[in-house]
């Protein structure tokens, strides 16, 4: 693809003075998606990109594949209450998943179908709740692509809505109190009480019976003066004793923790006493059927443990190891198995071994490890899902490259694990060859990748995608994905780098990619690109990175600092403004991981990578397609066309400068429909600046 005539973006002269650093912001006015200018130039961007990608050679057949793999679809685990099990799936001809029930005696009902309620597919389930007995059901969903997660009750037996919607919930789950007729939720405070631009924030834990107004009856549990950008996360035991409040400030790795006795006092006013308070590490804690705390923490412990402590009193001096820190694996869950066919009560512990996934089996009572549970490929699980009642039986999700997300059972009588629900679709998958490669950065960190490629393909370079995420502690593990698949079986490269940033080593792995150590992300990320070179499967001119939202900054930033490295980019959802991120979206709930321009150090580490502010005028950069999402409320679209507008302006290669902008449509959740849109539009640019053929 060569470089088309670029729609006009007028450069403003805008120089901000921040702590003695003159900082230019030329395309500040694009900031304004109300704006006329802004709404003319989205829509020549828009008109520009139509132009250059739909004639693009193999588009249909590459649709038509996707399609194909997406068809094999996916189904939840399941959540039982009693004999009565909820679960989601999605079938090849779904657009999106659907909550399910089954009842006693096997019957199987659709509960929330988000087609149903709207067939424009613009409307996502978000998160649902059933409350302890499986009488109710709380759920969430948004519209078009918002993420505002309006909250509903409905009755289980009839289907039929009971309550809602009730908005400002948005990362809440309800928390239920026994007998169905009261939870626990978060609430954002109604935009009046609160300052202009704080919208998103300022949350609070209330109290909530079922059909009464939200606005005038709930009470207000916690959350009064504390910071803005705090999440809270709240947790009520099975028996409705031990109600538990954690909070956050923002994605900060580490939170506060409460627990209170409903026994002792009431759910109106809870008698909260701390189990951590300032301390820099993430707990939680869950009072089990055998009335002990179980705590999970990192605190003391990078890569995770799990302690047992009385809920009376959890004061970290009571907490006793009973599955300590692994030197090696991340402990990601745990789940407990005690039910009268078992000799003795059984611990499930869940692992992430350099990103791939494994369960153990533990003694309940000493934590010593008696075994393993098998897996069928070097994947990822789920979550581990038990009875609330307590019993033999686990429930886990499982997906690997080549194995759609399915759920298996373990039997602890037996050891056996089981496929409980495959997924719904046929599908046939190409055969993938899958290597873990473990490569030097450039400070000598040894960091690890996941290449795929055809088996038996000729030796020599091929086109490759590299995508990373590097953040968050967020990991990135094996999973099926259309796209990947795709990209491999046409004859291309696909490598997922496991950044630092990520969780895939722990939470040291993580803290060494944040803040002022955010520079390690980008040079593990080029290290990776070279080491891909070095090893013959790909050059400069035929390798392209990817990322989206913190991996969008990845990727902003690789193109910025080693244009000469890349061909292509695909930048999706991006932060690239670094100076004015904290401005937009929920930007001051990241500055803990990123860092804040209030303070002037701070500010040295944002300008010393924001890509935006690294535009350079003359430099060949890659081709770059941004792909943008009009109702992203997390993370605002004006980085994206700040930084397209800059690239377009400063660019003196050949090289295609794009950007795709789509309405209706967030941060996240989408239609199968419109998923399969973007990766064709993204896979096929792509290739076109590769060498690939479709």
């Amino acid at each position: 693809m060569s470089r088309p005539p670029y729609p006009p973006a007028q450069r403003e002269d805008i120089v901000e003075d921040l702590h003695g650093h003159q900082i230019a912001d030329p395309y500040r006015w694009l900031e304004d998606r109300e704006g006329g200018d802004t709404g003319a130039w989205l829509a020549a961007q828009e008109q520009l990109f139509r132009q250059r990608i739909n004639d693009l050679p193999g588009r249909d057949r590459l649709r038509e594949r996707l399609t194909g793999l997406l068809g094999a679809g996916s189904v939840g685990s399941p959540v039982w209450r009693g004999k009565r099990r909820f679960f989601t799936r999605r079938t090849a001809g779904q657009e999106h998943p659907v909550l399910y029930t089954v009842d006693p005696a096997g019957t199987e009902r659709v509960l929330v179908d988000p087609m149903a309620l709207d067939p424009g597919g613009t409307t996502t389930l978000d998160g649902w709740q059933p409350d302890k007995e499986g009488r109710r059901l709380a759920y969430k969903i948004s519209q078009g692509g918002d993420e505002e997660s309006l909250l509903y009750v409905l009755d289980v037996a009839t289907g039929e809505r009971i309550e809602g919607p009730i908005d400002r919930g948005r990362y809440s789950a309800a928390s239920w109190l026994p007998g169905g007729e009261a939870y626990y939720y978060v609430r954002r405070l109604p935009p009046g009480s609160v300052p202009e631009g704080e919208e998103q924030y300022h949350r609070r834990v209330y109290l909530h019976r079922v059909g009464t107004d939200p606005e005038t009856e709930d009470v207000l549990i916690f959350g009064e003066g504390r910071d803005k950008t705090n999440y809270y996360g709240v947790g009520v035991s099975r028996d409705g004793r031990w109600l538990t409040i954690s909070a956050s400030q923002g994605t900060a790795p580490r939170n506060d923790l409460w627990i209170a006795d409903l026994a002792a006092s009431s759910p109106e006013r809870p008698a909260l006493r701390p189990v951590q308070e300032g301390v820099d590490a993430e707990t939680g804690l869950h009072v089990g059927r055998d009335g002990r705390a179980y705590v999970f923490t990192d605190r003391d412990a990078p890569r995770s443990r799990l302690c047992v402590t009385d809920p009376a009193d959890p004061s970290y001096e009571t907490w006793r190891d009973l599955i300590p820190q692994d030197p090696e694996a991340v402990l990601t869950d745990f789940a407990i198995l005690d039910g009268p066919e078992l000799e003795r009560p059984v611990l499930l512990a869940g692992w992430t071994r350099h990103a791939i996934s494994e369960i153990s089996v533990h003694d309940l009572a000493t934590g010593e490890r008696t075994g393993t549970v098998p897996m069928p490929g070097l994947g990822t699980t789920g979550g581990l899902i038990e009875r609330p009642e307590g019993g033999h039986e686990a429930w886990f999700g499982y997906t690997d490259n080549v194995t759609p997300s399915g759920v298996l059972r373990f039997d602890a009588r037996t050891g056996e694990v089981t496929v409980w629900a495959a997924a719904p679709g046929t599908v046939e998958v190409p055969e993938i060859d899958s290597r873990q490669v473990t490569y030097t950065s450039y400070d000598g960190t040894e960091v690890r990748m996941l290449v795929l490629s055809r088996p038996g393909s000729a030796p020599g370079p091929r086109p490759t995608i590299l995508y990373g995420y590097g953040g968050f502690n967020i990991s990135l593990s094996p999973a099926y994905s259309a796209s990947i698949l795709a990209w491999v079986e046409a004859g291309g490269v696909y490598a997922i780098a496991n950044l630092r940033g990520g969780s895939e080593e722990g939470e040291e792995w993580h803290r060494a990619g944040m803040r002022e150590r955010k520079q390690n992300v980008f040079d593990d990320f080029h290290a990776a690109a070279e080491k891909l070179i070095a090893n013959g499967l790909t050059t400069p001119d035929r390798l392209a990175v990817s990322g989206g939202s913190n991996g969008g900054l990845l990727v902003g930033a690789a193109l910025t600092q080693r244009p000469d490295l890349y061909a292509a980019v695909v930048c999706s959802a991006p932060l690239l403004d670094m100076v004015r991120y904290e401005r937009f979206g929920l930007g001051q709930t990241w500055n803990d991981e990123y860092g804040t321009v209030a303070d002037p150090t701070e500010l040295g580490w944002l300008l010393a990578y924001s890509p935006y502010h690294h535009v350079r005028k003359g430099v060949a950069y890659p081709a770059t397609l941004f792909t943008i999402f009009d109702s992203d409320t997390r993370v605002d679209p004006l980085h994206a066309r700040k930084m397209c507008a800059a690239l377009q302006h400063a660019t003196s290669g050949e090289a295609p400068i794009l950007l795709r902008n789509e309405s209706e449509v967030g941060h996240d959740a989408r239609s199968v429909t419109r998923s399969v849109n973007l990766m064709t539009d993204t896979l096929s640019f792509i290739a076109a600046n590769t060498g690939l053929l479709l």
